[in-house]
């Protein structure tokens, strides 16, 4: 699904120029449930904006589903983001104006769906998340917990073939978070790939793949033994 080949990031402060992501190689396949971690700092949210295809300010080869990102204009990497990707973010970014059912619906409105079928497809995702009791509610009536499971709802009304989040369990109690996680390892049952950018073990532990991040280098992949290896001898 996902081959990145030489992924560089950097900021330009003045003369100084600093890298976030350095020569990153990276293959994800389609179902697979992957978990980066690393210290604040290390580049995991940047990764993460790359993949979502909201950063372009990037050097390398980023291929998705076949489609050759790193050639594409801003405008292209958008229409596919929103077709195949769907985005959970720690702050839920909710729109405050919009009910839950509004909210949930507005992916669907990037595409040509009729509104009967937009209305059943919100019926049937309230359903699918217990929350059609808060379909007519704002998201300032909502617990953090609930605005989480409607910002899940919303990113995967419309069936991505890739759900990314970023610390998607960050605001929430134990309870709540464990919720998330058993549904995040549901949907990736169901055929969805995840990545998720954590810093919770726990959380980590619901992934069938682990990459951790230092100072923008890959430092270890539980689907590459031999990375900690080299990393090592090359130190």
């Amino acid at each position: 699904m996902i081959n990145i080949r030489n992924l560089a990031r950097s900021y330009k402060t003045g003369h100084t120029e600093s890298f976030v992501l350095r020569r990153i190689q990276l293959q994800i396949r389609a179902g697979e449930f992957v978990t980066i971690m690393g210290p604040s700092g290390a580049g995991k949210s940047s990764l993460l904006q790359v993949l979502a295809m909201l950063d372009d300010h990037w050097h390398g080869e980023f291929t998705f589903e076949d489609r050759a990102v790193h050639t594409m204009t801003r405008k292209q990497r958008a229409e596919v983001a929103r077709q195949r990707i769907g985005m959970v973010f720690q702050s839920y970014h909710l729109l405050d104006d919009l009910t839950v059912a509004e909210n949930i619906d507005l992916p669907l409105s990037y595409k040509d769906i009729s509104r009967s079928n937009r209305q059943a497809l919100v019926a049937d995702t309230l359903d699918r998340f217990s929350i059609v009791g808060k379909k007519d509610l704002y998201p300032s009536q909502l617990s953090g917990g609930q605005q989480q499971l409607v910002g899940i709802a919303r990113a995967v009304i419309h069936n991505p073939s890739l759900l990314l989040a970023d610390e998607p369990t960050g605001n929430l109690h134990s309870a709540q978070a464990a919720e998330i996680m058993q549904l995040f390892r549901k949907l990736n049952e169901q055929g969805t790939t995840i990545v998720q950018v954590t810093h919770s073990e726990t959380n980590a532990a619901f992934g069938t793949r682990t990459i951790e991040l230092r100072d923008g280098w890959i430092t270890r992949d539980t689907a590459n033994p031999m990375l900690h290896a080299v990393q090592e001898t090359t130190a």
